[in-house]
């Protein structure tokens, strides 16, 4: 598989020709890649307007995942989230979606932006989880009067659960809606020994951010559009080009390119030896006494509390010892693995757990927002007049945008519901001292 990005990029470095375009650094080492960096010259193609070099590694891509469309994103899944929400309610026509309560806030203002009506569909007693189940699906479709633009989901979530998206897909197709899914953490599942990638198992549309699990540059993501979508091929770079930047990353995009005949050749192997030494060191934490949660293939998610500490104690302590989490709250410490990640890696963090003494099961359970009452649309809430104010002052106001540290980036509430007792102990919990709230 070629790199025609990283090729013209490598022609044009070594050419000689005067930079008498953007960027202002004309290719000039301060950090060391500049001269790779570049923007939107001849020859170079045009993100979301592609038929050159840019199309073409797409179209490897596209090859690699299976799908009728993948079109690269230098802004994150964050971008495609907005992409795959209009494609799906300027092409139905609809302006409802069913989600996951668990989606990031981009969704959330993306729909503000978009005017769609949300509703969501809840399940399980975490912040960050949402168990959406076949059944629980069919009965929320059911009882809409019509089908929504959409279904959207998040799998794999924060803490490494999956969903089961073959019979999510079978439940919307039977009922005339899409499925949408956020697989931002999942890019790797096309690769495993059994493909479990959300296009491979029905979904419509998906976004993955290849940063996340590829050895990708930060930015670096894919929109995919299944070959049940294919007439919508043409659109996809309309629908991301509405909100996206006009001066795109080269240097992400050489990144997804470059990427590519490493998936297609030595990356599926070395998947499989990552995921193995994850599971040994599953084994092993267990065997240790530490409860964990998920069943993702390159996630490890303790759960620390019955093991006596929190997930921020247990997060300080490996780093102390040389580990970074990627994410830890008050009940999780998240770790996440890729292939790139030496055998060291995965023996230095048994070595760090497993010398910390167990303690006494700390009893605490983190609190829920029991039925937000919603009072305004999420846009009407985005577009109202607004102000902050300490956390103690916002009881019985109206959330103007949600308030949410990324990681996990899943708000506690959304724009347009009222701030009820319950939200404050949970904001509290997590940490959150103001919100943005509407004007009275």
């Amino acid at each position: 598989m070629n790199t025609p990005i990283c090729d013209f990029i490598n022609a044009y470095r070594d050419s000689g020709l005067v930079r008498a375009h953007m960027p202002g650094h004309k290719g000039v080492s301060h950090l060391g890649c500049e001269p790779w960096d570049i923007t939107e010259i001849d020859g170079a193609d045009v993100l979301y307007h592609s038929g050159g070099i840019l199309r073409q590694s797409e179209d490897n891509a596209a090859a690699l995942f299976g799908t009728a469309r993948t079109v690269y994103s230098a802004e994150g899944s964050s971008l495609c989230i907005r992409g795959m929400l209009y494609l799906a309610m300027q092409k139905t026509g609809r302006r409802t979606i069913l989600a996951g309560r668990n989606a990031h806030s981009t969704f959330v203002t993306a729909c503000a932006l978009l005017d769609a009506q949300v509703t969501w569909l809840t399940g399980g007693d975490t912040l960050t989880a949402c168990a959406v189940t076949p059944e629980g699906l069919a009965a929320a479709l059911d009882a809409l009067a019509e089908p929504p633009a959409a279904v959207y989901v998040t799998s794999p979530d924060y803490l490494g659960n999956t969903l089961d998206i073959a019979a999510l897909a079978q439940v919307c197709h039977a009922r005339g809606t899409l499925l949408l899914v956020d697989n931002a953490h999942g890019a790797y599942l096309k690769f495993l020994p059994q493909d479990r990638h959300p296009i491979t198992l029905g979904a419509d549309l998906c976004c993955d951010s290849a940063h996340k699990t590829l050895p990708v540059l930060t930015g670096g993501a894919y929109l995919h559009l299944s070959h049940r979508m294919a007439e919508w091929a043409e659109e996809a770079e309309h629908a991301l080009s509405l909100f996206a930047s006009t001066s795109p990353s080269y240097l992400i995009l050489q990144s997804l390119d470059k990427v590519n005949p490493y998936l297609e050749c030595a990356f599926p192997a070395a998947l499989a030896v990552c995921c193995d030494r994850v599971q040994g060191l599953k084994a092993a934490l267990t065997a240790y006494g530490y409860p964990l949660a998920g069943e993702e293939p390159l996630k490890v998610t303790v759960t620390p509390k019955a093991y006596g500490y929190t997930g921020k104690q247990l997060a300080a302590h490996l780093k102390a010892q040389g580990v970074v989490c990627e994410f830890a709250d008050p009940d999780y410490a998240v770790l996440m693995f890729t292939p790139d990640n030496a055998a060291e890696d995965f023996d230095r963090v048994e070595r760090a757990l497993c010398a910390l003494p167990k303690q006494a099961p700390r009893t605490e359970v983190p609190p829920v927002v029991t039925a937000p009452q919603r009072v305004l649309s999420p846009r009407q809430a985005l577009f109202a007049p607004a102000e902050t104010l300490p956390l103690e002052q916002c009881l019985g106001r109206v959330l103007a945008t949600p308030t949410v540290g990324c990681p996990p980036a899943v708000p506690v509430l959304v724009g347009g519901e009222v701030v009820g007792e319950s939200a404050v102990r949970v904001f509290r919990y997590y940490g959150y001292d103001t919100l943005r709230v509407v004007k009275e």
